[in-house]
């Protein structure tokens, strides 16, 4: 492939020193026009390393209209949703982490980094996608991953985003469900100390979700395709997503907002609350310069009543809604984040309208598709769809 003797001067700049970044390419980062007025080169990252597939599709998501709205009889006023596929962004690469681990994998090789360290809970996607990345890069990755009790058994299985840990090798360090400050940061940096004393290596640790002002460009870069690629503002009038972590929320809120903000961005949370969540997002803003201009609360909407039993724990009734929504619309949505979204976003539609500033939502799907493969949903498939062939004319021929 061609390279302009820019791009070979920065893929030497990273490659030539170290086997752990042999033959990757990164390249210098620049930032959209749009948030240049606004935000200091100081803020902007230096580099990316490709790893999405971008820019992801929107299509039609065909939910039924008893689902979404108040009267379905009634001829006007209809909610005409889209979905913005964020769970294409590549394969085992799949979801919306991809994008934020652009950046700060990047800063990784920068730093010229031998291993990866990251954390979240038991089937998290952004710890399979951050070591799925990082051996794709050369890292080794190591994921502190939390059980979902104090009590459940200590054994990871081999089911859903743990079977990809597997194949590629993830050292995966099993932990009680301890909060992330307080009891898995301590745990994560004891490791990256360990690490460069006994085998001196050098560690990056990537906070849950890859969310801080780094992992924040890459909803940022985000929102530019959806202004340019998408045309988001000529289209829609709302977004709607699943918010664990806060970083992809913020970043599409800080988008629309730098750019006009001529839509109304809904996160619902499937943990924590809004008051959490709107502390996460006033601090990317303090973090790019912006807590001045705006905050969280003016530019986000949070929905915080479908969290359910709590972070990725379902009830019978949020699982068969999860097989209904696939088999309605084609859509497979993940049982922790996008299953709760449009649960929430379709309770509001049709119990509180007036929350939507329009009736053209665009909802961003931002993946998990290797949760729904933890074994959870076997009890509800209908296995009634399964069944041996049987034709009459064939016993006839007999």
């Amino acid at each position: 492939m061609f390279k302009s003797p820019q791009e070979k001067t920065i893929s030497q700049k990273f490659c030539c020193s170290s086997s752990v970044m042999s033959g990757v390419q990164i390249e210098e980062f620049r930032a959209p026009e749009w948030v240049k007025p606004y935000i200091s080169h100081a803020s902007i990252p230096a580099f990316r390393v490709r790893l999405a597939q971008l820019p992801t599709p929107v299509q039609r998501f065909a939910l039924p209209q008893e689902w979404i709205d108040h009267d379905p009889a009634a001829s006007t006023g209809k909610f005409d949703v889209f979905v913005k596929r964020d769970d294409m962004t590549g394969s085992t690469l799949s979801g919306n982490k991809v994008r934020k681990l652009e950046f700060l994998l990047a800063d990784a090789m920068h730093q010229r980094c031998d291993v990866i360290i990251s954390a979240g809970g038991i089937q998290s996607n952004h710890a399979r996608t951050t070591a799925v990345a990082a051996r794709e890069l050369g890292m080794e990755p190591h994921m502190f991953l939390r059980l979902k009790t104090p009590d459940q058994p200590h054994t990871a299985g081999s089911h859903g985003n743990m079977f990809l840990h597997k194949m590629v090798g993830t050292h995966v360090h099993l932990v009680p469900p301890l909060p992330y400050l307080t009891g898995l940061l301590p745990k994560m940096e004891a490791l990256k100390e360990k690490l460069s004393e006994t085998r001196g290596l050098a560690s990056y640790i990537i906070p849950i979700g890859g969310s801080n002002s780094l992992g924040v460009w890459g909803y940022l870069m985000a929102w530019d395709e959806l202004l340019h690629v998408d045309n988001v503002y000529e289209r829609f009038d709302d977004i709607v997503l699943a918010v664990g972590s806060g970083g992809t929320a913020s970043g599409l809120a800080i988008g629309n907002y730098l750019t006009g903000g001529k839509v109304k961005v809904h996160a619902v949370s499937v943990c924590d609350n809004a008051e959490y969540f709107h502390e996460h997002c006033n601090e990317m803003l303090r973090d790019l310069g912006l807590g001045d201009r705006t905050c969280s609360e003016e530019i986000l909407d949070i929905l915080d009543d479908y969290k359910g039993r709590g972070y990725a724990l379902n009830t019978d009734e949020e699982l068969k809604f999860c097989l209904q929504i696939a088999q309605a619309t084609g859509v497979p949505v993940d049982p922790v984040y996008t299953l709760k979204a449009v649960l929430g976003m379709t309770t509001e539609m049709r119990n509180n309208p007036a929350r939507f500033q329009g009736r053209r939502v665009l909802f961003i799907h931002t993946g998990g598709i290797f949760g729904l493969f933890d074994m959870r949903m076997v009890d509800h498939l209908d296995h009634a769809v399964v069944q041996t062939w049987h034709d009459e004319r064939d016993e006839a021929k007999q």
